[in-house]
């Protein structure tokens, strides 16, 4: 992981162990844009009204105020880099030390919101 004032790069993959299951729900970020770059495998991602799939060697912006979900497709691994700001990152550590029950509240608390 790299982590700077301004981003964040975070190396993640996903096992393939669910296809097609969301692995973010549908949200947004008020004030912050995210991208990802495919390294293996491929991603599904929903922006907006619009669904696409992004393989490997490929990347994907989503910026603020767009509502968004992804998931992998396949049951092939799919790796990827997420690039995000500080306050998507600190988002992201608070949802995996957190209770699903307070997902919303805690996206609330990071100028974002959850949808599903």
């Amino acid at each position: 992981m790299i982590v700077s004032e301004s981003f964040v790069i975070a190396d993640w993959t996903d096992r393939g162990d669910r296809p097609g299951q969301p692995i973010a729900g549908l949200h947004l970020h008020r004030s912050d844009d995210e991208a990802w770059i495919v390294l293996e495998g491929q991603l599904g991602f929903r922006i907006g009204d619009e669904e696409r799939e992004v393989p490997a060697g490929k990347s994907i912006l989503v910026t603020r105020g767009t509502p968004h979900s992804y998931w992998n497709p396949s049951s092939e691994p799919a790796r990827y880099l997420l690039v995000m700001t500080p306050r998507i990152h600190q988002l992201i550590k608070a949802l995996h030390a957190g209770d699903r029950s307070d997902f919303a509240r805690i996206f609330e608390e990071h100028d974002s919101e959850l949808f599903e």
